[in-house]
């Protein structure tokens, strides 16, 4: 399948489960009324870390505003999605770079994923990148540090269950071939 196509397919799927499905649960990890905070899991910044390594920066910043913008129009948060998938597209060159042991020019015609990177590395890159945007996004959405530990709570929370939530989408849309460990 042509690339192209493959990728606007991941990013209706993605963006359509993000809208429509997990947009409209809201979760707590138990039920006490002060105790822990209400979070949506966001698995739409994996259309970002899914797109092939030779992407050059400036598609995967273009791709991140319009991927960020279009989950903003949905939810009305105003930019707040765009700021925080731009910023990982950005810093995601870097992350590979430091992850993979060989240059990503030598990885033409590849994506990252579970089959090309193995299971250690591709969680840690994917777990950074939520992490940091988690971190971004919630930071705008509270626009305090008065508690900052009602912060890293919710983002915590929210990164933990957006990456089971990706893991789950990995297993179901990746061809299973010979995983490396």
């Amino acid at each position: 399948m042509n690339v192209y196509i493959k990728n606007i397919l991941r990013f209706c799927i993605i963006i359509m489960l993000q809208v429509l499905i997990l947009n409209k649960i809201t979760l707590r990890w138990w039920n006490e009324p002060n105790g822990f905070p209400i979070f949506i899991p966001y698995v739409y910044p994996l259309f970002v870390l899914l797109l092939p390594f030779e992407t050059p920066v400036w598609a995967l910043l273009f791709l991140g505003f319009i991927t960020g913008l279009t989950v903003d129009s949905f939810m009305n948060t105003a930019g707040m999605h765009a700021f925080a998938t731009v910023l990982i597209a950005y810093l995601r060159t870097n992350v590979l770079n430091a992850l993979l042991p060989r240059n990503l020019s030598e990885y033409a015609g590849q994506n990252p994923s579970i089959k090309n990177m193995g299971w250690m590395p591709f969680l840690v890159y994917s777990l950074f990148l939520i992490l940091l945007h988690h971190l971004m996004y919630f930071s705008i959405e509270l626009w305090s540090v008065s508690n900052i530990g009602f912060l890293l709570l919710k983002v915590a929370a929210s990164a933990v269950t957006s990456m089971l939530f990706i893991i789950v989408y990995l297993l179901l849309f990746t061809r299973q071939g010979s995983f490396r460990g």
